[in-house]
C-alpha cells in the first residue's frame, strides 16, 4: 500500500509515534474535533455558496426590468406593428 508515497512500514511508524505523544484515550477526542472543524468548514462554505446564488439570481431578476424601462420603445414599436398579436 502507498500512500502519499510512504509505504507500510513508515505509515506504521508514524502512527507509533502519535499514540506515543497523546495517548490512546486522547487520539479519539482530536479525532472527533477534527471531525467538527471540517463539518463546520464544509457548513460555511455551502454557506458562502447558497448566499452567492441568491445574489446573482437577484442581479440576473433586478436587471430585466431595468432592460424593459430603458428601451420602452422596442415593446411600442412591436405592438404597432402586429396590434392583433394581442
Amino acid at each position: 500500500m502507498v500512500l502519499l508515497f510512504l509505504s507500510t512500514g513508515e505509515l506504521f511508524f508514524v502512527g507509533l509515534v502519535i499514540v506515543m505523544l497523546f495517548g490512546s484515550k486522547k487520539i479519539p477526542e482530536i479525532a472527533r474535533g477534527l471531525g467538527k472543524g471540517i463539518r463546520e468548514f464544509k457548513n460555511a462554505t455551502s454557506d458562502i455558496q447558497e448566499e452567492i446564488r441568491k445574489t446573482s439570481t437577484e442581479i440576473k431578476e433586478s436587471t430585466d426590468p431595468l432592460d424593459q424601462v430603458k428601451n420602452p420603445s422596442t415593446s411600442r414599436t412591436e405592438e404597432k406593428a402586429n396590434p392583433k398579436s394581442k
